[in-house]
């Protein structure tokens, strides 16, 4: 079984940055993807940023430029790095696993960005 624990939300001002990390421990094979889904009170579940194995990259455009994803395979961690905060960023991150060869999404518990004065 695959789990995945998430470090790193918190509460930061406008303009500051925050890094998350999400580790995933278990039977992790192929080609797969992590990522970073986000949902604020009210709104719908966005797709924030992906990365695949082979290193392919995806973002929302309204975080081009002030995120950026990685990954460090052999911890199978994935990170993003969040700067330029603004209080819309403001959500429950979710980060995600999917695993293609398998067809199966693994989720993350969640962690709480709050970005205010």
């Amino acid at each position: 079984q695959v789990q995945l624990v998430e470090y790193g939300g918190g509460l930061v001002q406008p303009g500051g940055s925050l890094r998350l990390s999400c580790a995933a421990s278990g039977s992790i094979f192929g080609f797969n993807t992590m990522g970073w889904y986000r949902q604020a009170p009210g709104k719908e579940r966005e797709l924030v940023a992906t990365l695949t194995s082979g290193g392919s990259t995806n973002y929302l455009n309204s975080v081009k430029g002030r995120f950026t994803i990685s990954r460090d395979n052999a911890k199978n961690t994935v990170y993003l790095q969040m700067n330029s905060l603004k209080p819309e960023d403001t959500a429950l991150y979710y980060c995600y696993l999917r695993i293609a060869p398998i067809a199966t999404t693994y989720w993350g518990q969640g962690t709480q960005v709050t970005v205010s004065s």
